[in-house]
């Protein structure tokens, strides 16, 4: 939330806006200018050469009222030179409003080190993501306790990075279905209004697949979305975006028909797990498992009885309020 990003063009098409000097808000009047559909005016233009991740820390906390929509747009002050960049955040469950100071963006710039792509963010923190507890997803309907796999370290490695960074915090689970599970990561989700349609916005990146022999959909499983073979070809999984599996049981001969519809073939011991304890197979090698429930999987089945719309998308919404890593 206080990264920013520095693009390389080829072309650059307006000038740098001024940077505010000071470093407090003490007295200074503030204007947010909000960003406006349909006229705005490119940076750049042709080719991103090289894009570079700069890790920004430093807040200031302003009085103007925000817009979800106007995250991102430059916070004036009176002098017409910039404050910062304007951000909201949930901060015990008010929400709250603040600019990433200019002074911040220069010494970012003035330090920004070597240059590295989204997905890299985080990897040196690979051995110590090993060693990880288990996790606690803190819901509107009680914990759920998980723990990741580090067979799947690429997508340990996201998840962890996405919680301490409280990513996840107030999203929604924004579909349930019935025999299958419950799913929640989408950035959309955090204000959503009641009658938007969501679901569809990730952290910016998405992840190769990894399906490992031995992890499938068994109850309790978790595992990544992706969008659709058709759209996807090489089936990267959404960067953000997760779903626990509450299932159903499966009898010999459903499996048998998965067999042969999905041209996969399930060991002694999945039809075993399938058949008494249940699960979701008709996904087997066709979605990432990365992790599985090891307490509060009743949280989860008790979300699957409420009443949902068309879209999956719960009645009433319910909220991921946060998560917390265990080591």
């Amino acid at each position: 939330i206080n990264n920013i990003i520095l693009l390389q063009v080829e072309q650059v098409e307006a000038d740098p806006l001024s940077l505010y000097g000071a470093d407090k808000t003490d007295g200074v009047k503030t204007i947010v200018i909000g960003r406006k559909r349909g006229n705005l005016q490119p940076l750049g233009t042709g080719t991103c050469l090289q894009d570079q991740i700069i890790e920004g820390r430093k807040l200031f906390s302003i009085s103007n009222a925000l817009t979800a929509s106007q995250s991102g747009a430059p916070v004036f002050v009176s002098n017409g030179t910039v404050l910062g960049m304007a951000i909201t955040h949930e901060v015990a469950s008010q929400r709250r409003y603040f600019a990433v100071p200019a002074l911040e963006f220069i010494d970012m710039i003035n330090n920004r080190g070597e240059a590295k792509p989204l997905t890299q963010i985080g990897k040196a923190n690979s051995q110590r993501n090993a060693s990880v507890k288990h996790i606690i997803l803190k819901t509107d309907y009680g914990d759920i306790t998980i723990k990741l796999y580090n067979e799947t370290p690429a997508y340990r490695d996201n998840f962890i990075q996405l919680a301490e960074e409280g990513f996840y915090d107030s999203l929604m689970f924004h579909r349930i279905i019935p025999d299958f599970g419950i799913q929640t990561g989408a950035a959309d989700t955090r204000h959503a209004r009641h009658d938007d349609i969501v679901g569809w916005k990730g952290p910016g990146y998405t992840i190769p697949a990894h399906v490992v022999d031995g992890l499938y959909h068994k109850r309790g499983a978790i595992g990544s979305p992706r969008k659709p073979d058709d759209r996807n070809q090489n089936r990267r999984s959404d960067g953000s975006q997760f779903y626990i599996v509450t299932g159903r049981k499966y009898s010999d001969e459903e499996l048998d028909a998965l067999e042969a519809e999905n041209n996969i073939k399930y060991t002694t011991q999945q039809r075993e797990v399938y058949r008494t304890i249940g699960g979701a197979p008709h996904i087997d090698q066709s979605f990432t498992v990365f992790g599985e429930v090891i307490s509060g999987l009743n949280v989860a089945d008790r979300m699957t009885l409420l009443p949902v719309k068309g879209d999956f998308r719960p009645l009433q919404d319910i909220r991921l309020k946060s998560v917390e890593v265990v080591y």
